[in-house]
């Protein structure tokens, strides 16, 4: 099992349920395709570099977890198709 960082921008324009709902759908996708959730890390509503689909803020959260390395794969396959999510990455942690 590696570890992960996955870093999801979610669109500043829902309400607050909403976003949760959002948040706990990636999280089900973590959990589905064999993840372990680590931590769940809420950073706030950020301002963005440059303006995606007409929005200048977003709500960041990073989600660590342990997972097999096919894993990465299908959870990026999921977010990239859903509502409300601007930008996401999923990058490997270092072993130290």
């Amino acid at each position: 099992m590696s570890k992960y960082e996955l870093a999801v921008v979610l669109s500043a324009k829902i309400e607050d349920d909403e976003r949760a709902a959002v948040l706990d759908k990636v999280k089900n996708y973590v959990t589905r395709f064999g993840g372990t959730i680590g931590d769940v890390e809420e950073a706030g509503k950020k301002k963005l570099a440059y303006e995606i689909q007409k929005m200048s803020e977003g709500f960041y959260y990073f989600i660590h977890f342990e997972a097999e390395t096919t894993a990465p794969m299908e959870i990026e396959n999921r977010v990239r198709i859903m509502d409300n999510v601007i930008r996401f990455l999923i990058v490997k942690q270092d072993e130290a």
